[in-house]
């Protein structure tokens, strides 16, 4: 029953031209999936934001903690960025929100750098793509919505495989460029956008593999279409108090992230409709 009420929520939107509908993918390691806390993080009961939960195969009113545990990946522990995202994308656009979130901490992009909690690259011990398009293609079939785009936070596993001196920046910039074009071919988009959330720092630990990380990813916004980079730079997090431990950031920060994803997206659409 709420699956329908859900659905018949999103036709009604659609049919009363209130608000267009957009579906998002947050996905990469365990800043994606959220290791903030869920009772700072944006709190609401919106009927125009939800979160896709496979495991029902069907659509939750979002709120913290997003996600669920299941093949491969994990719920906020508890904390994420998506309250913040959808609740500023649907105040500022008028949109219908679905999240669906497929991060597993400790993840790498390369197979290089892959440990125990799998990779992103086609050929792995753990790959995970498969997964996460599996769990777009469930989305899809259940909202009838295409993907407006994917957020990505990750970067961290690579950064230290590159200073345990196993792969270098280009080798990271290889594995991420394939990768966004396997998401835009499974996900039948050429042009998918893809917005990326530069890698912060590891506190006290070498610096050179994560400055290496960040300068791909840099790389990759200039020389693809469609690739962004979200003007929130966590590596200025621990100088603001934003972290929760060496690695992850606070619930402040993503919150502050999630609101600067919508800004951005919200402008983009702005000075396309000129």
């Amino acid at each position: 029953m709420e699956r329908f009420y859900i659905l018949l929520i999103l036709a009604g939107l659609s049919i009363s031209g209130f608000a267009q509908k957009s579906m998002w993918l947050i996905a990469g390691q365990s800043n994606a999936s959220g290791m903030g806390d869920r009772r700072t993080s944006m709190k609401y009961y919106s009927k125009e934001c939800f979160d896709y939960v496979q495991s029902g195969d069907s659509l939750k009113i979002l709120q913290d903690p997003v996600g669920e545990n299941g093949k491969y990946f994990g719920k906020a522990n508890s904390g994420s960025i998506c309250p913040s995202f959808a609740w500023n994308l649907n105040k500022m656009t008028g949109d219908s929100v679905v999240v669906v979130s497929a991060a597993r901490g400790g993840s790498a992009c390369s197979t290089t750098g892959e440990t125990i909690y799998g990779t992103w690259a086609e050929k792995g011990v753990l790959p995970l793509l498969d997964a996460a398009i599996t769990k777009c293609n469930s989305a899809i079939a259940v909202t009838g919505l295409k993907f407006s785009g994917v957020i990505w936070l990750q970067g961290e596993r690579d950064a230290n495989a590159i200073n345990d001196g196993k792969m270098n920046g280009e080798d990271y910039e290889a594995a991420l460029r394939n990768l966004i074009l396997r998401f835009r071919k499974h996900l039948h988009d050429a042009d998918l956008p893809f917005y990326i959330v530069l890698t912060g720092q590891y506190v006290d630990r070498p610096q050179k593999g994560y400055h290496q990380v960040r300068a791909a990813q840099r790389r990759l916004s200039e020389k693809m279409r469609g690739v962004h980079l979200v003007a929130a730079d966590p590596w200025l997090f621990p100088q603001m108090n934003m972290m929760t431990d060496d690695i992850h950031y606070s619930q402040y920060a993503y919150n502050l992230i999630g609101e600067t994803i919508a800004r951005q997206i919200y402008e983009a659409r702005s000075i396309d409709s000129k």
